[in-house]
């Protein structure tokens, strides 16, 4: 061997790597989705790990993919889930603080509260 890089083992162990811890954190997303109790504990769980996961998993596609249209399409998924996902919890949270789902004793902070009482009067 000269010293020189096989870059196309270099591309596989990348993609491996990213494709294996891709996967772990959508395997943890799952497992806390099943595992903890409250809204916004899984709200938090479902939106972090899993759009990581997903990030990694479609790097691990494009590391692996040669044409540029299939790698701009990665990154137009990864952008979108990257925009959607933390909207989605966020209202999720919001609908669930709303309706009494969420026990408020449990927040360090709430400032929900402060901001739906300055409506209701506003409403009045």
């Amino acid at each position: 061997m000269n010293g020189s890089v096989d870059w196309s083992l270099v591309g596989e162990v990348a993609a491996s790597a990213a494709l294996l811890l891709g996967c772990l954190l959508s395997l943890l997303a799952a497992v806390g989705l099943l595992r903890l109790s409250d809204v916004l504990a899984r709200m938090h769980t479902t939106a972090k790990p899993q759009v990581l996961g997903v990030v990694l998993s479609l790097v691990a596609v494009g590391l692996q993919l040669n044409r540029g249209t299939d790698v701009a399409m990665l990154v137009a998924i990864g952008a979108f889930q990257l925009l959607t996902v933390p909207v989605a919890a966020h209202m999720v949270g919001r609908a669930a603080y709303r309706t009494g789902q969420v026990d408020r004793s449990t927040l360090a902070h709430d400032d929900l509260a402060d901001r739906l009482a300055e409506e209701e009067r506003s409403a009045r």
